[in-house]
């Protein structure tokens, strides 16, 4: 019998054209070149990509193979592997699209959006998906923290004409709100992410009827809203689409690690919801 053999991830390697930062937290940078032939996203408006940095003082840069420098490198030079929405995608100059939330030196990927210049390289896994606005709800609710910012704003112009929709975003302040149309948006301030958030949404008056339900952002409140949603308007599961994009306190990594307890703990709601 012959073993089945891994189906290796396609990687590319975008070069930096411009960056520019659009609020105090966020900096979109935006990718071309050869190296993203074969990107290929629309169908979604979640689409998303798994970005590969080099670890900090590591001997290599992109473009890389990362299971050859697992294969020869100790583990604290591996590459560090982060996902992020894509934005846009316009495949006429392929062009890609990227918005990341920065805070300082925290992290790995805001502090190399932040310092990004036209010439630099990204190497690039993806893109993945699963969410679109269906035009068969009766209305739409999108909801999230900055991560799922990039996000709601591909959908916003996707939604169904004429369908209510109703749109909630928390962002830390004033100065980091967009210019997207009927987005309410919810300033955290101080307060954990996703409190002031969560608030918002429950105390909002919705319509009747089954909405498309896109939750998306910081594990913690994604889970309390999914479990109120569901229960309040009897949402499908088809029609659910609920994600912890993060965790407080962890790293990608750890998260990863975490998310199958957490996706453990989402079906105990589920099948608290049915009895």
């Amino acid at each position: 019998m012959t073993q089945a053999t891994k189906k290796k991830r396609v990687t590319r390697v975008g070069t930096v054209v411009r960056a520019e930062r659009l609020t105090p937290h966020l900096v979109r940078v935006v990718l071309g070149g050869e190296g993203l032939a074969g990107f290929g996203a629309g169908e979604f408006t979640d689409h998303y990509v798994k970005l590969q940095f080099p670890a900090p003082g590591a001997p290599y840069a992109a473009p890389f193979d990362a299971e050859v420098v697992q294969a020869e490198q100790p583990r604290e030079h591996w590459p560090v592997t982060r996902t992020y929405t894509v934005r846009a995608w316009e495949p006429g100059p392929g062009e890609l699209t990227i918005d990341f939330v920065v805070h300082g030196d925290e992290g790995v990927a805001g502090p190399w959006a932040a310092s990004a210049r036209p010439g630099d390289l990204l190497q690039l896994a993806g893109p993945g998906g699963a969410y679109a606005p269906s035009p068969d709800a009766d209305w739409h609710l999108l909801v999230g923290d900055d991560s799922a910012l990039p996000a709601i704003a591909a959908a916003l112009p996707r939604l169904p004409a004429g369908a209510p929709a109703h749109v909630f975003v928390e962002v830390e302040g004033a100065g980091d709100e967009q210019h997207l149309p009927g987005v309410v948006w919810v300033h955290r301030g101080d307060r954990p992410v996703g409190s002031a958030l969560t608030a918002a949404v429950l105390s909002a008056e919705l319509p009747d009827g089954v909405p498309h339900v896109f939750v998306h952002g910081e594990a913690g409140f994604v889970r309390e809203l999914r479990r109120a949603v569901r229960a309040r308007y009897e949402v499908p599961r088809e029609l659910l689409s609920v994600s912890g994009y993060w965790r407080t306190g962890r790293t990608e990594e750890g998260w990863r690690a975490d998310k199958p307890a957490w996706n453990a703990a989402v079906e105990s709601d589920e099948a608290a919801l049915a009895v």
